[in-house]
C-alpha cells in the first residue's frame, strides 16, 4: 500500500562539516496536513532531586482520531540526565478548538544510584 507524504529537507551544517544533519519535516500524510504539540514538565522527585524536560511531539495526521509518539532528554542533574519517550492519549478536544493529548511514563534509569522518575502531563494545543 502507498501513502502519499509530502515534506522537505533542512540541511544544517557545511559540506565538509562531520556534524552536519539533514531533518525532514512531513507537512502531510495521507493528503492530510500533519501537526505536532508541545510537551514539558518536570518528573517526580526521587533520590534527591528532580528532571525537568521539554520537546514536541511526532507528527501525526489532522482531522482524524490519532496520538503521537514523544521522546526528550531531561535536565541534567545531580550529574546525570534520562530519556523520556513514549506515545501520547488519543486527542482530548478543546472547547475553543483544537487538541491536546495525555502522557504519562517512567524514565530510563540513570545516576550513581541507579533509579526512575515517574512523569506526565498535557500536552500543549496543536501547530
Amino acid at each position: 500500500m502507498d501513502i502519499p507524504v509530502t515534506g522537505f529537507v533542512v540541511h544544517s551544517g557545511g559540506e565538509d562539516d562531520p556534524n552536519h544533519a539533514h531533518r525532514l519535516y512531513i507537512t502531510s500524510w495521507d493528503g492530510r496536513p500533519v501537526h505536532v504539540h508541545p510537551f514539558s514538565g518536570t518528573t517526580s522527585y526521587d533520590v534527591g532531586h528532580r528532571h525537568h524536560y521539554a520537546g514536541m511531539t511526532e507528527p501525526a495526521p489532522s482531522g482524524v482520531q490519532h496520538v503521537h509518539g514523544y521522546y526528550a532528554v531531561t535536565s541534567f542533574d545531580a550529574g546525570h540526565s534520562h530519556i523520556i519517550r513514549g506515545t501520547t492519549g488519543p486527542a482530548i478536544p478543546l472547547s475553543g478548538g483544537g487538541h491536546y493529548h495525555y502522557f504519562e511514563g517512567r524514565t530510563t534509569v540513570n545516576g550513581s544510584t541507579p533509579h526512575t522518575h515517574s512523569y506526565g502531563g498535557n500536552t500543549g494545543n496543536e501547530v
